[in-house]
């Protein structure tokens, strides 16, 4: 299976029902985890796009791309978790506690060439596999032309996700991306980084609902291909997420 496409090649002008799609962008990646896939609409990911993973501090973020690498690992994917906010020594200390038993593979890159650089070759060496890079954060990234690199509203932010956009387009890689909020909850950054993506996903802590009270709550706020899905509410704990109710969103 080729998992690169290039679109290249279709002329400018070209009825868009004369274009003929590659199979492989119709082929999704169920997870297996009923808050992933649930909350994308039931099919799991679509191959070539970049989900943007908000979440309040502490809610969890890191936990659950974790979780989410380790069962795509399980299921015959290659993810690439690359985290720049700690080392990989702690990173394999949250494996641990989560009782990962299939693993993935780690990069502890800021560079954004260099991440891309890695990713190229890891795809390059793993033909046919479906490929996620997880990136934990965007803050964390950065592109050396800019100097500025102080706040996510710099133009270094907004060029580290175009970079891994393109990457992702080219590649039919799929691409996650964790972001922080602002302390009213609210996604930190330009709104350009909104529309540069194909979904955006959020991990609240529950607050008002007494029942409900301290329960992580998922939802996916924009999905260009597959609908927006269940909003769940799950129990987070030593083992990590448990699902403890769901709202149909459609």
């Amino acid at each position: 299976m080729n998992l690169k496409v290039n679109n290249n090649d279709i002329t400018f002008g070209t009825n868009v029902l004369d274009i003929e799609v590659p199979e492989v962008l119709r082929e999704r990646f169920a997870t297996g985890l009923d808050y992933i896939d649930g909350a994308l609409g039931g099919q799991g990911f679509t191959p070539s796009t970049v989900t943007l993973f908000t979440g309040e501090p502490g809610a969890g973020k890191t936990t659950m791309m974790l979780t989410l690498a380790d069962r795509i690992t399980k299921k015959k994917g290659i993810a690439l978790f690359n985290t720049a906010e700690e080392s990989l020594y702690q990173t394999a200390l949250t494996a641990q506690r989560l009782k990962l038993r299939n693993g993935f593979a780690t990069g502890n890159v800021a560079n954004v060439y260099d991440l891309l650089d890695n990713a190229r070759e890891m795809m390059a060496a793993n033909p046919g596999q479906r490929f996620f890079l997880i990136v934990d954060s965007l803050q964390c990234l950065f592109d050396p032309k800019y100097k500025n690199q102080e706040s996510i509203t710099n133009a270094g932010a907004i060029r580290a996700l175009a970079l891994i956009t393109e990457f992702c387009k080219e590649t039919n890689a799929i691409g996650i991306v964790i972001g922080q909020v602002t302390k009213g909850g609210a996604m930190a950054g330009s709104n350009k980084l909104k529309h540069m993506v194909d979904s955006m996903m959020h991990l609240s802590v529950e607050k008002k609902d007494v029942d409900l009270m301290g329960c992580r709550v998922l939802e996916t706020y924009k999905n260009r291909f597959g609908g927006c899905g269940h909003t769940f509410f799950m129990h987070l704990g030593k083992r990590g997420f448990r699902t403890v109710a769901k709202v149909s969103n459609g």
